[in-house]
């Protein structure tokens, strides 16, 4: 498992890169623009071509860059899809030049409107965004399922996949804080595994391309996204532990987002990797 977190670009790509490998970090994860603003920042073939080689020089391995929040591929306003497009293709144009593992998505809110037409505009948003980009992968966040967010199920995720078209650059980020408020009891290793079970089934796992790891402060079934510091939310060390050490989940990028989106610091990177060592030992015969 590659455990990093949610860094800051301030300065440029590479300072980032610098920022993750300070944290003690496998994997990082950036903003390619100011998440709630739709004004993309402009980078060089210079700055993509020095982050390809920090990639390869390692500590830090792999980046995914996490779309702009504002981006709603379900709205039916023609300026929102207009901007949303706009800013996802700029998005994975980035990707494509970093070489990141994915740029993450929130698939978007349907308001007060009807789930299939809303399904019907994020699959045409997606297959135009993959046909403007050219390798990075587009991986769907799983929500809280807050003000008709869509992506609460997995059964979710795998509609808006397949009215997608299926590519094989769509896949899946999944957030354990928003499984847990979103109603699936992940909180042992058994009720967690059931969860897996049913992505395997709804999605598949070869989509499962990277994880979020924050603790909770919403309650199970709350559909409130309200991030916790680890371990002091509902998941606790032992959901977290269990989450960290998932045998299907190993090699993946697991990324801490830090709680009220305060971003990753070493000591959290630290403890992750505690409480995974903690959950292999709790799986593993006496």
């Amino acid at each position: 498992m590659l455990v990093g977190g949610h860094v800051s670009t301030a300065g440029g790509l590479d300072k980032a890169y610098a920022r993750g490998v300070e944290l003690g970090c496998d994997a990082i994860q950036v903003f390619n623009q100011s998440p709630r603003a739709w004004r993309p920042t402009r980078y060089s073939d210079a700055d993509f071509a020095r982050m390809r080689e920090l990639l390869e020089r390692g500590p830090v391995r792999s980046v995914a860059i996490h779309a702009v929040y504002l981006i709603n591929c379900a709205s039916d306003d023609p300026e929102m899809r207009e901007k949303s497009l706009t800013s996802l293709v700029h998005a994975l144009r980035i990707g494509d030049g970093i070489g990141a593992d994915g740029v993450v998505l929130h698939p978007g809110s349907r308001k007060q409107e009807d789930l299939e037409p809303a399904l019907d505009r994020i699959g045409e948003a997606l297959r135009h965004a993959l046909q403007e980009s050219e390798r990075c992968p587009l991986l769907l966040e799983n929500t809280a399922g807050a003000g008709g967010t869509i992506g609460r199920t997995f059964a979710e995720l795998g509609a808006v996949i397949e009215r997608a078209g299926g590519d094989d650059r769509l896949g899946v980020c999944l957030d354990c804080c928003h499984v847990l408020a979103s109603g699936y009891d992940v909180r042992t290793a058994a009720g967690l595994g059931d969860a897996v079970d049913e992505l395997e089934r709804e999605v598949g796992l070869e989509r499962l391309r990277c994880l979020h790891v924050n603790d909770s402060r919403a309650p199970l079934g709350s559909n409130r996204d309200r991030h916790a510091r680890l371990p002091d939310g509902e998941l606790g060390r032992e959901g977290l532990a269990a989450f960290l050490s998932e045998p299907r989940f190993d090699g993946l990028p697991a990324l801490l987002e830090g709680g009220d989106g305060a971003g990753a610091d070493a000591e959290q990177v630290a403890l992750a990797r505690e409480l995974r060592e903690e959950g292999l030992a709790a799986r593993s015969p006496a």
